[in-house]
């Protein structure tokens, strides 16, 4: 190598002052440069995509503006341009009046007045989803205060309406079942995206001891009278059907009494009729007969005592066997048939 080009190398900064090549310096720019390039390709991918679980939807936010974006799987974005915003689907829910994980009661929720100017403590528990993601990202700032605002307010305009013993006892699914419907209503009106599910009465009692153990004697005397009512009713339909079973029997016998005494004294007059016009036909012949007849009827029933002259004394019955016997003047009986 001539000295014109080592000299020519040494200042381009490829070779060593002893004439030997020098490794070639990359400067720290470059370096920065390149991993910066890196990062940013990384960040493009990563804000390209997103991706929506079952039970989410999301909304797609272009320049702007909002679109809802329901299926579930990966999905394709604008970085920087395009911003997503996920929103939860599943139901879910929340106390009013009283602490989910201490649950405690917070007396400045579950105290309220009912129509009858009594003290109550009242839980309650709500359940809602979303119902259309931009509404619920764009139409309110949140939704969800906004629903527990409503709740509470529909709460206790319903308790107010109602007796105590109502809210403590029997009138609680009404209570409930109207409470629903008058957010469902105020929540219409909102149109927040968001959809009440379900509201429930965790518990009612009284504010005080003392008139927590009176509520609930009464509730107990109501138990007892709706047992007892409801065994009264169960003795009731037991025995009405063997009354009217008994009854039924009793008229069925005087029926077919009936219907035999009518036969018989049917009978009877026709054998009357007959004997009447035999009667007129020839008197004295009938009435021998009818007193034949009657003798027949009534001898075989008779006793017949015969008592000898020493004060013996033997008795017959019935009547044909006296044909059979014979006494002689002892009073002794020969039994020698006729």
């Amino acid at each position: 190598m001539s000295k014109q080009d080592s000299f020519r190398n040494r200042q381009n900064g490829f070779e060593t002052m002893d004439g030997t090549p020098e490794p070639i310096k990359k400067s720290p720019g470059k370096i920065i440069g390149i991993v910066a390039a890196v990062i940013l390709l990384l960040i493009l991918v990563a804000d390209s995509t997103y991706q929506i679980r079952e039970q989410e939807q999301a909304v797609l936010i272009t320049l702007g503006k909002a679109q809802a974006v329901t299926t579930p799987g990966l999905h394709f974005k604008i970085p920087f341009i395009q911003k997503v915003k996920k929103v939860n689907t599943t139901i879910q829910g929340f106390p009013i009046g009283y602490d989910m994980n201490s649950n405690e009661s917070q007396i400045s929720d579950s105290l309220m007045i009912t129509n009858d100017y009594n003290f109550v403590n009242v839980d309650f528990f709500v359940e809602y989803r979303y119902s259309d993601p931009v509404k619920a990202v764009y139409a309110s700032e949140d939704p969800v205060g906004i629903l527990r605002n409503i709740s509470q307010s529909c709460i206790r305009t319903v308790i107010g309406s109602y007796a105590v013993d109502d809210v403590l006892t029997t009138g609680k699914n009404e209570i409930q079942a109207s409470i629903k419907e008058m957010i469902m209503a105020r929540l219409e009106e909102q149109d927040i995206g968001i959809q009440l599910v379900n509201i429930t009465i965790q518990d009612s009692e009284p504010p005080t001891i003392e008139v927590m153990e009176a509520f609930k004697a009464v509730e107990t005397a109501k138990q007892g009278k709706e047992t007892a009512l409801n065994n009264a009713n169960k003795y009731r339909n037991e025995q009405i059907p063997l009354a009217q079973a008994q009854a039924d029997g009793i008229i069925k016998d005087a029926e077919a009494q009936k219907t035999e005494r009518i036969n018989e004294a049917t009978g009877q007059v026709a054998r009357f009729n007959a004997m009447y016009e035999e009667y007129i036909k020839n008197p004295a012949v009938t009435r021998e007969r009818m007193f034949y007849e009657t003798m027949e009827e009534v001898l075989p029933g008779l006793k017949v005592i015969i008592e000898s002259p020493n004060g013996d004394m033997q008795t017959f019955y019935p009547i044909e066997s006296f044909a059979n016997f014979e006494v002689n003047n002892t009073g002794s009986t020969a039994g020698s048939q006729q």
